[in-house]
């Protein structure tokens, strides 16, 4: 199965892979190629640094490589759901005892990020918002307990 991604997130993915290309890869070749003409290349901590960041480097590219030849880009804008939660909402949630609001984006397991409000489509509170409604209450299981939300809005922002 392709793993879904929003179209910002593959364009994210594809600016990664472009700056390592075509930044860090030649940086970390001229630093090799510098720390070799300092000679002794057993003593020499710049030429162990450089080629351990140039492994680095060439990993992340064949790891964004891959993933990209096989994810499924999704366009959320053209998704049209209304106000079901699918693939791509960006759903307002109220905590039922605190009345706390916090918003999430549902996004492929290749883009999430919590901290920017990402959450992967496999997560628990995602799997648990999937099919539900604006104004539908929703149970999450999470670490700290079972909590109760309410589904504000949700939104197709693309």
């Amino acid at each position: 199965m392709r793993a879904p991604i929003t179209v910002k997130g593959a364009q994210r993915l594809r600016a990664e892979l472009e700056e390592l290309k075509s930044v860090q890869r030649p940086a970390v070749i001229n630093a090799i190629a510098e720390a070799r003409a300092h000679g002794d290349l057993k003593e020499n901590a710049e030429y162990h640094a450089a080629r351990e960041q140039q492994g680095f480097i060439e990993g992340r590219i064949k790891q964004l490589e891959a993933e990209l030849s096989h994810a499924q880009v999704i366009d959320v804008a053209s998704l049209n759901a209304g106000d079901r939660v699918v693939f791509g909402a960006i759903v307002e949630l109220a905590d039922v005892d605190t009345d706390a609001s916090t918003t999430y984006q549902i996004v492929g397991d290749l883009e999430a990020d919590i901290k920017q409000g990402l959450i992967a489509i496999s997560s628990p509170v995602a799997r648990a918002l999937i099919g539900k409604n604006e104004g539908d209450s929703v149970t999450i299981e999470a670490p700290g307990g079972t909590r109760e939300y309410e589904i504000v809005a949700v939104r197709y922002d693309g």
